[in-house]
Formats: structure tokens, C-alpha cells, sequence
């Protein structure tokens, strides 16, 4: 070998960085091409590179401050906690020392899960923070519902917890189809998702609401009224999201879709429940004359025939 070990090793830096001239390169190849010592060395810098070096102490930073927040949100959670066990704990002791029972116990206990859900659950879940959050919230308040209807001695149980449930889950699960691990099982049906929710939700509730009143007909009229608002509900969602135009003519199609709807959808409505109904009822209500439906149906067409040459005429210029 012409060259001395310890000469090759200072230059191999260089050349792998390659900056180093062709002479260099030539002699350090020739190197190690008789040299199984240099190659192995050259082999460790490959795996030790600066950008290697930089990314795993990047890693390293991060992994460290994800710890220390980790350690501290759980020391604060663990002291919120036990704050929101002293109201549970005075409960205990007055229900006990008064003989009355504990039924004030377990109301405020079930009380104290709500804000636990929400101050407390965050700070100690390791992952899925919100989506942990939002499901203990609405455990818990379906929770204080039961106890609350236990210790009154009612059977309103399921009416409320049927609307609560349905107003919480329009309130939340546009958040929860987005965030993980539940938008890597929806990917681009988050949206119908979130529609069948609320959908199902709205329907269980209107339909439980049935076998708590004692109103004739409540079933047919529920069914006549929300099925038509529903099907327009999900009329306009589809021209949102499928309806392949830009935004100013898929605003323009559902300001004519709404309108349209507002008179005839309206002319059913009162139709099939007038039917269901006394035949000499009253019609309080007629809604929207066809005039001012007409004029609706007008300018969402004009917005949307807008939005198309729009989108054609910016098509056109890129």
C-alpha cells in the first residue's frame, strides 16, 4: 500500500463529504480497495453522517420535552383530581353523619366526573387527548342522567339521555372523524359518517320521544315532518361535497335547492299531515309564498351559472 492507515482515515471525512480533489479520491480508493480496516471505517462514517447525526439528536430533543410535558401534565392532572375528590369526600361524610343515605354522594360524584372528563382526562391520556375527552364527557353526563333519575325516582331517563346524546354528537363528531386513530379507519367518508351520526342519533331521539307522550299520531306526524327535512338536510351535504364545481356554484345550488324546498317541500309536508290529521284542521302555517320561492330558486341558479363560467374562464388561463 502506498499510503499509511493513518493518513487514509484523516482523508476519509472528506471524501465522503466529496470534497476532496481527484488525486485524493484516486489514492483513498486505491486504499481501501487493499485496506478492509479503512472500509469498515468508511462504512461507520456512512451510518454516522451529519444528517444522520443531526436527525437522531433532533429525536432525542424531542423525545425529552414530550417526556418532561408528559410528566408535568400528569402531575397536574393528578392535583385537579384530587381537588375534585374534596366536594365528594364532604358529601360522603355529611350523607353519613345526617343518616339520610347516599344519594347526594353519588349525584355530586357522578357531578364530578363531568368536569374530570374534561380538565382531567386530557392531562393524563398519553394519546388521543380530545377524542379521550370528548367520549368520558358524554359517559359522564349520561352517567349523571341515571343517578339523577334514579334517586328521583323517574323514568325520564332515556328522553333525556336520547337528546343529549344527539345534540352532543352533532356538537362533536365532525372533531372525532378527524382526529386519530378514528380518521385512519374513515379516511374520505368522514363526512357521510358524520351525516349517518347525527342522522341515526336524530331519529333514536324523535323516536324514543314517541313512547313518552301520549299524543295520537305522534309517530306518523314525526315521520311526515322529519324525513322531508332530513332528505333536504342530506340533499345540500351531497352538493357540498360532491357536487364537482367550484364554491360559488355549489352555494348557488343550494340556495336554489333551499328555495325550491322552502314551497314545495313545505306543500308535502302539510299535505301528509293534514291527511294524518283532521281532515277540518286548521292550516296555520303555509310557508313561503311561491313568489318569494321562485325569486330563491332565481338567484341560486344565477350563482351558480356565475360559479361555472368563473371556474371556466380560470381554467382557460392556467
Amino acid at each position: 500500500m502506498r499510503y499509511e492507515c493513518d493518513v487514509i482515515e484523516d482523508l476519509l471525512p472528506l471524501y465522503e463529504d466529496g470534497a476532496c480533489s481527484t488525486a485524493t479520491i484516486k489514492a483513498v480508493e486505491e486504499h481501501l480497495s487493499e485496506c478492509d480496516k479503512c472500509r469498515n471505517l468508511l462504512e461507520k462514517l456512512k451510518d454516522t453522517s451529519i444528517d444522520s447525526l443531526i436527525l437522531q439528536e433532533k429525536e432525542n430533543v424531542i423525545g425529552a420535552q414530550s417526556k418532561y410535558f408528559r410528566r408535568k401534565s400528569a402531575v397536574a392532572g393528578s392535583i385537579i383530581g384530587g381537588i375534585f375528590t374534596l366536594p365528594i369526600l364532604i358529601c360522603l361524610i355529611v350523607d353519613l353523619v345526617s343518616g339520610h343515605g347516599l344519594g347526594w354522594f353519588f349525584i355530586v360524584f357522578a357531578a364530578m366526573l363531568i368536569p374530570t372528563s374534561l380538565l382531567v382526562v386530557p392531562l393524563l391520556a398519553p394519546k388521543n387527548r380530545m377524542l379521550q375527552a370528548m367520549v368520558s364527557l358524554t359517559a359522564s353526563i349520561l352517567i349523571l342522567l341515571a343517578v339523577c333519575c334514579i334517586y328521583s325516582k323517574g323514568n325520564w331517563f332515556f328522553l333525556a339521555a336520547s337528546a343529549v346524546l344527539f345534540g352532543l354528537t352533532v356538537c362533536f363528531s365532525p372533531f372525532i372523524a378527524c382526529r386519530k386513530p378514528v380518521n385512519a379507519y374513515l379516511k374520505n367518508y368522514k363526512g357521510l359518517t358524520v351525516m349517518a351520526a347525527d342522522t341515526v342519533t336524530f331519529f333514536l331521539m324523535m323516536i324514543i320521544i314517541g313512547f313518552y307522550t301520549t299524543e295520537k299520531g305522534y309517530f306518523g306526524l314525526m315521520f311526515s315532518i322529519s324525513i322531508p327535512l332530513v332528505m333536504m338536510a342530506w340533499g345540500v351535504f351531497l352538493l357540498i361535497r360532491y357536487l364537482p364545481t367550484n364554491g360559488l356554484a355549489k352555494a348557488g345550488a343550494c340556495i336554489a335547492a333551499i328555495s325550491g324546498f322552502s314551497y314545495f317541500g313545505t306543500k308535502v309536508i302539510l299535505w301528509m299531515t293534514l291527511r294524518l290529521m283532521d281532515e277540518n284542521a286548521v292550516q296555520v302555517y303555509t310557508g313561503p309564498t311561491l313568489g318569494y320561492a321562485l325569486i330563491g330558486v332565481g338567484f341560486g341558479v344565477l350563482l351558480a351559472v356565475i360559479g361555472v363560467l368563473f371556474g371556466k374562464k380560470r381554467g382557460k388561463r392556467s
